[in-house]
């Protein structure tokens, strides 16, 4: 059976994540993206949790709890190599505005562009960016339009790049956009 768009995401980050590891959460949002990246890193690791909301990050202290491994930050995902001095393994993002949150305040290509080619050149040759691409908003569609323009121009030679979408839903649905950082490049 296909995996639908979340648990994918997850599968892609699982698959190369190992006790010990340094990830980030570049979107902190409620905290779950978060809480599964501190359980796949273990206590050795190190999660990097990043929100420009004082609700996003209040609601994921309360999902997470008190990790020692986990750093939350309130400031913006585009700063990332201000707080981040390590090579990283992985990286995840979910797109748009903060579940039952303002959906007035939305990513948007300004900071997540730099962000990507920030937290890419921390990366460790294998290591990969996750991003869920929610569009069904305004913001939300440039951000898109953005993102795949930009990406698709990036040389195969740094990095596999992959699109994982359903083509026949309504509404906008989410994918996913995985950047896959190549060996030696």
């Amino acid at each position: 059976m296909l995996k639908r768009i979340l648990p994918q995401a997850k599968i892609l980050a699982e698959e190369i994540i190992q006790q010990g590891d340094t990830v980030v959460d570049a979107t902190c949002g409620n905290g779950h993206d978060t809480k599964f990246l501190a359980a796949c890193t273990g206590e050795s690791g190190r999660v990097y949790s990043f929100d420009v909301q004082e609700q996003a990050l209040a609601n994921a202290r309360a999902l997470v709890g008190t990790m020692d491994h986990v750093e939350f930050i309130l400031d913006s995902h585009a700063n990332a190599d201000s707080y981040i001095d390590t090579s990283v393994k992985a990286a995840m993002f979910n797109l748009g505005y903060l579940p039952r949150g303002d959906q007035s305040i939305t990513t948007s290509h300004e900071s997540t562009m730099p962000a990507i080619e920030k937290i890419f050149n921390l990366l460790v040759d294998g290591g990969r960016i996750i991003i869920v691409v929610y569009h069904g908003h305004p913001a939300g569609k440039t951000e898109k339009d953005v993102l795949l323009e930009s990406l698709s121009k990036w040389s195969q030679k740094e990095a596999q790049i992959l699109k994982y979408q359903f083509i026949n839903q309504k509404n906008d649905a989410p994918f996913i956009i995985c950047i896959e950082k190549n060996r030696n490049a």
